[in-house]
């Protein structure tokens, strides 16, 4: 068969760091293949190249036999390919039908054939299974709905072949899952599709064929019914990976404490009447469905928002005033669910975002002015020790790949040795190496007598992880049992909200144990 699609021998470097490395590949229509990789290895990079977004330093791009004009996204959508972004670029405040029009009508138009438009958006969203509302707000979509209108998007343009960058690092496992779905529908209608990932459960389910690039260069290629999850972990870190197992502990004091707590302030779910305790030497894990109050729960702890009504302890006592400074001063540190949103500002240095959350400590400051060497020196210290690559001091913290910039916050986060870790969703979009390295980091803090919060969607991570589980639903919080009591069906009740039926399994089983 003659690839639609040719990627000839790609080099592209950034200063002295060489993020493609004489790289080829293909494409045929009707396939799907998986462009696995750590996080940096050269797989945003190379698509970028593919769609006009960045000019190879050599090599060619040929679609359907034909060189592309390097570096011109126009010239990429044109020959129908289509790129969806890892982070969407929809404006918020337009309709589903504006954000697909944009850019599809010349600008000296006096008028948009909006009828036109919404006759053809309807017609692909019946096509390819990929419901939306053209009227409907941006800002009033979830995530699964935005991925839907970036893909429309796409689609609207003409696209042939499809790059989905990372597209379900902000899904949800059931989102996820009907994406993967939406995919096998289009490459059986003659749609050709690359979708960049690290997660090995969906390369597997949802590919042909997986290209492997390690460090800048292709390694390996590997038809997807004759490989296995073991031997592509390997082929991307370039060695064996094992998840840590978690160590038995014993737990100590009570760290921290919440009763019967109701806030109302976080931007997204708030928390009804929570309670619990989180003690040293102890994860707690918390389970749920995304937009259950996982935002607001972290915050809570964290001091971000003010409670309305209830009470904390923090190590026995109350405190005066629980804010994300005081908070700091006792002794917690958090791991943000967004990185690039909560954990980082995008145009300040990396080491400038080191010191974020320590700038006015003694340590990097005297009399309101940074102490740079000092900042520099702990930075050094955390991309060394937490094998952050791609990366000097200077540089801008947004130039990072997801996973360097999560493992340089986690050295940010632990460096001071906290004695409560807030860690939210601290994989998410992580590739098995840096989750191995994420998780390893999480029992060592608990290991030294720290206290662990970690509120996460993926039920193998917590279930590894934690000592004891709970489910969060709608702002209010299960009671905990033991994570040696926990499985996939009693965590599945929990999250359903379905609490005294989960009670009256883990009862059964436990009397089926004895």
């Amino acid at each position: 068969m003659t690839p639609v699609l040719e990627l000839e021998h790609i080099t592209k470097r950034f200063g002295a760091v060489t993020a493609n490395d004489d790289v080829s590949l293909h494409l045929h229509k009707g396939e799907i293949v998986a462009l696995l990789g750590e996080n940096g290895a050269g797989k945003t990079t190379l698509m970028s190249i593919l769609f006009g977004q960045y000019t190879a330093d050599a090599g060619v791009v040929r679609v359907n036999g034909t060189a592309l004009t390097p570096g011109k996204s126009r010239a990429a959508i044109r020959a129908g390919v289509g790129m969806v972004h890892q982070h969407f670029a929809l404006a918020q405040n337009l309709s589903v039908l504006e954000n697909i029009m944009i850019g599809t009508e010349p600008l000296w138009k006096l008028r948009s054939d909006r009828a036109a438009g919404r006759a053809k958006l309807m017609e692909l969203s019946k096509r390819f299974g990929l419901a939306v509302d053209p009227e409907a707000q941006i800002a009033d979509l979830s995530v699964g709905e935005c991925q839907r209108v970036e893909i429309l998007k796409a689609l609207y343009n003409d696209a042939e072949i499809l790059i989905l960058d990372e597209p379900t690092a902000v899904l949800t496992a059931q989102e996820a899952e009907g994406l993967f779905h939406t995919l096998r529908e289009m490459a059986a209608k003659g749609l050709s599709l690359i979708f960049i990932s690290h997660k090995l459960h969906e390369v597997m389910s949802a590919s042909d064929r997986v290209v492997v690039l390690r460090g800048g260069k292709l390694v390996a290629e590997r038809e997807t019914q004759a490989t296995s999850k073991q031997e592509l972990a390997a082929l991307m870190v370039g060695r064996e990976v094992k998840r840590p197992e978690r160590p038995p502990a014993k737990a100590g004091a009570v760290l921290f404490e919440a009763d019967n707590v109701t806030l109302r302030s976080a931007p997204s779910a708030a928390l009804h009447g929570v309670s619990f305790r989180l003690h040293q030497s102890e994860t707690l894990g918390v389970i749920g469905v995304s937009g259950n109050g996982q935002t607001a729960l972290a915050g809570l702890v964290s001091g971000l928002y003010p409670l309305d009504s209830g009470s904390i302890r923090i190590k026995g006592a109350h405190p005066a005033c629980h804010d994300v400074p005081n908070a700091i001063a006792a002794g917690i540190g958090r791991i943000p669910e967004d990185r690039n949103v909560e954990g980082s500002i995008g145009d300040m240095s990396i080491w400038e975002n080191t010191i974020l959350e320590r700038v006015w400590s003694p340590e990097f400051s005297a009399f309101g002015v940074v102490k740079r060497k000092a900042a520099m020196a702990a930075t050094e210290t955390i991309l060394r020790d937490y094998d952050v690559r791609g990366a000097t001091p200077d540089r801008r913290i947004r130039l990072l790949s997801g996973g360097n910039m999560q493992k340089l916050i986690l050295g940010r986060v632990l460096s001071p040795d906290p004695d409560i870790l807030v860690a939210a969703q601290p994989t998410r979009g992580l590739d098995e190496g840096a989750i191995t390295s994420v998780h390893e980091r999480l029992i060592e803090a608990r290991g030294r007598g720290a206290g662990v919060l970690l509120i996460s969607e993926d039920l193998d991570e917590v279930m590894a992880l934690s000592d004891r589980i709970c489910a969060i639903v709608d702002g209010r919080l299960s009671p905990a049992i033991p994570a040696a009591q926990a499985n996939a069906q009693l965590l599945g009740l929990m999250m359903a909200g379905d609490w005294s039926t989960a009670a009256t399994l883990q009862s059964q089983e436990t009397r089926h144990a004895i």
